[in-house]
């Protein structure tokens, strides 16, 4: 019998945490997680979930306005924020539950309070102590808000979830997904909505033709786009409005400020200072192939790691983790090629290289790119468009890169990401029959090359 209480006490029932409990617990170790919020984590209560519901929600004007060429005779809708917002609660508590269910189903102890690290050994929660044989950490991150004056007028996306009234005017701070997300969603439920990014273009890290493609969509749909700024100060007026000054000197009248600027992981209090664990230069804990720390005894995974911040990744980390650690079955998670959506207005999605990353690797590339307009707004009149992009490297024929901006992309892309997991080439593209009429079967169609580089 084991001299710990666990053999594995895991700090975060988030995506990653709940997984690697509950695969961990099925390959026969003793486990217990300790949370202090809600179960399921970021995605699940302040992320990619009430996120998409949001966006559901926010393209339905856009469906009406779509509706009359089809011969539809619609209303002008009107907008209720309390029924959105209580519904997407309503559908949080559902998944809180479900995962509640899983933990238990699976026979992981979930222990309910704030843990903190006493030793490499020992947590403690609520005033007790526990002993484990390794502790996991996988507490996630929590958003950053700009230290400026005013800075308490600012939410972040967690509270923009909950909000009491929606609001008429929106500044959204930002140029990462949360941000061209959110000022998409405030847009969509009619707020008039300005995103402000300190940056010359937002997506930083997304291919720069993606990039401007997206821009130029967000912009047509009414998202004002200020670029080259920051916010200077926030200053809340007599009557509840805010006064935002930027830094190019112009001011706005808002009534709700929301920064988008990153999120750093929730390590405070955590105890770290009582063990070996060391930090990485941007502040996520440093870990090494396997997931383990400085100190022996402690992992980490997901968000706080800072590998790639996606719930799915999370996921796939905790798995290999769980079996690695308890199934004598040594898992390492593969990082290449791992699609990824914005859920802006249109939707994004990619998987592979950028056109960029895959010139710094030195590649010969041939590109393949078309645009055009989705069949459905040939008669709905709207002026969205779809942009496609393969990038093939010559040698080779492989695919290397496949991006798409427009209408259900993430539908689209997650298949194409496991034909190139499996090395398809061009020729494997160019010989498989479409779907028609799909925009989908554009990837399999395009065969005149745009340009070569590189």
């Amino acid at each position: 019998m084991s001299a710990y209480d666990f053999d594995l006490f895991v700090i975060g029932a988030g995506s990653g945490g709940v997984r690697a409990s509950r695969m961990a617990s099925g390959f026969g170790a003793r486990v217990a997680v300790a949370e202090d919020t809600f179960l399921g984590g970021t995605c699940v209560n302040v992320g990619c979930v009430p996120k998409k519901l949001f966006v559901y929600g926010s393209h339905v004007p856009e469906e009406v306005e779509a509706a009359a060429g089809y011969g539809w005779s619609v209303a002008k809708p009107e907008f209720d924020w309390p029924t959105l917002r209580d519904n997407k609660t309503k559908e949080i508590q559902r998944l809180n539950g479900i995962y509640g269910n899983i933990l238990a189903n699976a026979g992981v102890e979930l222990i309910e309070g704030r843990a903190t690290i006493v030793d490499p050994n020992t947590v403690a929660v609520n005033g007790k102590q526990y002993t484990a044989e390794r502790i996991l950490i996988a507490t996630g991150g929590w958003p950053k808000i700009p230290e400026i004056p005013g800075a308490e007028h600012i939410i972040s996306s967690n509270e923009a979830f909950y909000l009491e009234e929606f609001p008429k005017r929106v500044m959204v701070l930002g140029g990462g997904y949360i941000a061209v997300e959110f000022a998409g969603i405030f847009n969509g439920l009619g707020a008039d909505t300005e995103l402000v990014y300190r940056g010359p273009l937002f997506l930083r890290g997304f291919d720069q033709e993606v990039r401007e493609f997206t821009a130029n969509e967000v912009a047509q749909k009414g998202v004002k786009l200020t670029f080259d700024t920051n916010i200077e100060s926030v200053e809340k007026q007599a009557n509840g409005e805010l006064k935002v000054r930027l830094t190019d000197g112009s001011e706005r009248i808002v009534d709700c400020v929301m920064a988008a600027t990153g999120r750093a992981p929730k390590i405070d209090g955590l105890g770290l200072e009582n063990t070996a664990v060391k930090l990485t230069e941007s502040g996520t804990l440093a870990v090494n192939d396997d997931y383990q720390t400085d100190e022996p005894s402690i992992y980490a995974i997901g968000d706080v790691v800072g590998r790639m911040e996606l719930t799915p990744v999370a996921l796939a980390e905790g798995m290999a983790l769980a079996k690695t650690l308890y199934n004598n079955q040594p898992t390492r998670v593969d990082y290449e090629n791992i699609a990824t959506a914005v859920f802006c207005q249109p939707n994004i999605s990619t998987v592979g290289l950028t056109e960029e990353q895959a010139l710094e690797k030195g590649m010969r590339l041939r590109i393949y790119t078309t645009s055009f307009k989705h069949m459905k707004h040939t008669l709905s009149g709207m002026p969205e468009r779809t942009f496609m992009k393969l990038l093939v490297e010559d040698s080779s024929d492989k695919v290397v890169g496949c991006h798409m901006v427009g209408q259900d992309a993430g539908e689209i892309i997650q298949g194409i990401a496991v034909a190139m997991k499996a090395g398809a080439t061009k020729a494997d593209f160019d010989s498989t029959i479409g779907i028609h009429p799909t925009a989908a079967e554009e990837f399999v169609t395009m065969r005149d090359v745009t340009r070569v580089v590189g």
